[in-house]
């Protein structure tokens, strides 16, 4: 019974793997994408280690690349420079911080000034007295 169980493994037929193999092949060249402009992530930290002191090619000055100069110096910018308007609902929050109008000093509607009545100033001279002690 064991071996009425048992399958015989049909031989391996070259040709089929060979059709599967070369679908795969086909698929994966159909999607994929050749990607060959490479350059240096400017929002990741650079930390660069100082050459050799009398090494000739350490010290030497070299053509800086202007694209990637602009592309570090646009990562450093601030969002609202950056961009026209927010990319991120967070960016929303804070995005115009300037104040809609200047704060007129002298409309009491506005500007609440520290008031100093007897209560406040006994107030200030206890807590000041306490300072004293405490210090002395």
């Amino acid at each position: 019974m064991a071996e009425a169980k048992k399958k015989e493994k049909e031989p391996v037929n070259v040709v089929h793997q060979n059709a599967q193999w070369r679908e795969t092949v086909h698929k994966e060249q159909r999607n994929q994408k050749i990607y060959t402009n490479y350059g240096i992530n400017p929002y990741k930290k650079i930390y660069s280690l100082t050459g050799k002191p009398n090494s000739a090619h350490d010290s030497a000055d070299g053509q800086g690349d202007a694209q990637f100069l602009e592309t570090f110096k646009r990562s450093q910018e601030m969002p609202q420079q950056r961009f026209s308007f927010p990319q991120t609902e967070a960016q929303e929050i804070g995005w115009d911080y300037k104040p809609l109008m200047d704060e007129p000093r002298h409309d009491r509607r506005l500007h609440h000034q520290r008031k100093w009545t007897e209560v406040t100033q006994y107030m200030e001279a206890v807590w000041r007295a306490d300072a004293e002690q405490k210090d002395g």
